[in-house]
């Protein structure tokens, strides 16, 4: 049977659960809808820098407690500051979190539940992958309280076609988990009561994959979208032979020449 450890973060606003090298990272604000408040963010920030250099960690799961995965950031903090330095140092970490993500060797999921609105469908679009329970519902809501969501348009431009992704932006209207799934911001979308198998199933898949080639391969992948063409496949063929020359590479190819199971060095 797996093993199955849970892990002081030091701060009760981020739970960790490690089980057969899964990570889960629960976002836990329920009473305000896991609001990304300041030390919300920093918990945040400080797991996933502990969670990079772990080695026993194949896939994090970031997952909401209570009736929702993430409404964003917290209004309420954010108007009980009138400094503008708070509000620049505020959004900026919030954007360092979201590039620790992007920048994590292992790939992230996002297991999404009630909703993800403003900051939190940021955060769903920052994950390299998404589920969600059919009944989740997403929004860049900012606009209908006069706030553009500027920080979050940086995932979603990603994730979503410019006409799409402007849409939510301008209209701050919700679009639910089916249309979601179809624009490109969700991987796989299932019903409320399959939502944990259905993360699970996918993050045991990958787990099981060789970890170097992973972190290898997702950062390969997230540089060459800012590149040229030229320049885009030079890269990947460079990570390629770097990749074949891999203790796990040489493994994976003996294995399946010998027809036999691989066993993965790790990075």
């Amino acid at each position: 049977m797996a093993m199955t450890a849970t892990i002081d973060t030091g701060d009760a606003l981020v739970l960790r659960q490690d089980e057969a090298g899964v990570a889960t990272l629960t976002l836990n604000r329920p009473k305000h809808y896991n609001a990304l408040s300041q030390a919300l963010l920093e918990a945040l920030q400080t797991v996933l820098e502990a969670i990079a250099t772990d080695r026993t960690v194949r896939v994090v799961v970031i997952a909401g407690s209570g009736a929702a995965f993430c409404a964003g950031h917290d209004l309420k903090e954010m108007r009980a500051h009138s400094d503008p330095a708070f509000h620049r140092a505020l959004f900026a970490q919030c954007g360092r979190v979201m590039l620790t993500i992007n920048r994590l060797p292992q790939p992230v999921i996002a297991r999404v539940h009630g909703i993800a609105t403003a900051a939190g469908c940021q955060l769903v679009a920052a994950c390299d992958l998404a589920v969600a329970a059919e009944n989740a519902r997403f929004a860049t809501s900012g606009i209908n309280v006069g706030l553009f969501c500027s920080t979050p348009g940086v995932a979603l431009s990603r994730n979503l076609s410019r006409k799409h992704a402007l849409e939510l932006l301008l209209t701050g209207d919700f679009i639910d988990a089916p249309t979601a799934l179809q624009r490109g911001l969700l991987n796989r979308v299932v019903p409320p009561d399959q939502l944990n198998a259905a993360v699970w199933q996918l993050a045991e898949v990958i787990s099981n994959k060789p970890p170097l080639a992973i972190a290898m391969g997702k950062e390969l992948f997230y540089r060459q979208l800012e590149m040229g063409l030229e320049d885009a496949y030079a890269q990947a063929s460079e990570t390629m032979a770097c990749n074949m020359n891999s203790a796990d590479a040489r493994e994976g190819i003996d294995a399946f020449i010998a027809k036999r199971k691989p066993e993965w060095q790790g990075r």
